[in-house]
């Protein structure tokens, strides 16, 4: 019998059950996988408390990597046997097996394990995009990352050190400056204890940078608009202390700024963007030039204790539920 973690109301990390249920075969288009290893990230916890609503009961996660034990008919890129990873909907990752649509999944080249892929499918194009599709980007530009330390962090100030940019990073401790710094991030600001916007400017001759990746919110939006230069892009791509408002006017105030709030799944749509997107990853990931670091472990049963350690902020890097 497989098991899965599943919330049948929303709220805290007590909400979810670790729970038995039957697997059955593949449908046409559709594949059965056996985890190996199961990603947790920030978004998991906003279906969880029903920022990102959910018909209920309802499984969770959306990024994990294994086996294919049987395919359904009609599917010709996936075979038994194959090692494969994915990210996005629909939920239920948080679970052993799983029968989900074929088209979701992302061959791994042999060089790349299970647990590097769960670590970084989620991680590495979100990283892909903002980098490769979000702006014109150049070597020699300078750009502001919130959250410098955090799985997308550290993936995203390596791939920005191979292709010339420099990294402003916020940290919230010394322990997460010191891991940012060994990643690639060229500047750090302790947010806690300094004034971002000031450090951007001090650090860029008072011009700003032409682009702020935001991952937080609510809390950094108002440092992250004055952190641009006249005509900059805002970035939201996530919200981790919440939905931030955004005022018009401030964006004319702070000198015409532009500001988008792209989700993953837009750019990855398109099944040949998307596997272009992956081939730069993994190309990276199995060269060495971009390296995962895997910092936390868990087994699913545990998925309460991850997310109260996620949610208080006590991870960095990756982190992974092993099977």
């Amino acid at each position: 019998m497989a098991h899965a973690t599943r919330f049948h109301e929303t709220g805290g990390p007590e909400v979810l059950r670790w729970e038995a249920m039957a697997v059955g075969d593949p449908g046409p288009g559709e594949v059965r996988v056996r985890h190996v290893a199961v990603g947790l990230n920030f978004a998991d916890t906003y279906f969880r408390t029903g920022l990102y609503p959910a018909p209920l009961p309802a499984g969770l996660g959306v990024e994990g990597s294994g086996v294919v034990e049987a395919v359904g008919e009609g599917v010709a890129h996936i075979a038994e046997g194959d090692r494969v990873t994915y990210t996005g909907s629909p939920l239920g990752a948080y679970s052993t097996e799983r029968v989900m649509p074929a088209d979701s999944l992302i061959k791994l080249p042999d060089g790349i394990d299970c647990e590097t892929a769960a670590a970084m499918t989620m991680r590495g194009l979100t990283s892909a995009y903002l980098l490769r599709r979000i702006h014109p980007l150049e070597s020699g530009d300078t750009v502001l990352l919130h959250a410098a330390a955090g799985g997308v962090g550290l993936i995203f100030s390596q791939w920005a050190k191979l292709l010339g940019i420099t990294v402003i990073g916020t940290v919230s401790s010394e322990e997460k400056a010191e891991i940012a710094r060994a990643h690639g991030c060229d500047h750090i600001i302790h947010y806690r204890r300094e004034n971002v916007a000031e450090r951007v400017r001090e650090l860029t001759d008072g011009q700003g940078v032409p682009v702020v990746f935001d991952s937080v919110g609510k809390d950094t939006v108002a440092g992250s608009m004055a952190s641009l230069r006249r005509r900059g892009l805002l970035v939201c791509f996530g919200t981790a202390s919440g939905v931030p408002p955004l005022d018009a006017m401030q964006l004319a105030i702070h000198g015409s700024l532009f500001v988008t709030r792209p989700a993953l799944a837009d750019y990855i749509a398109d099944p040949a963007e998307r596997n272009a997107l992956a081939g730069e990853l993994f190309g990276h990931v199995g060269s060495g030039r971009i390296k995962i670091q895997i910092n936390q472990r868990y087994a699913l049963p545990d998925a309460a204790h991850a997310h109260r350690e996620l949610e208080a902020g006590r991870t960095t890097g990756s982190s992974v539920f092993v099977l």
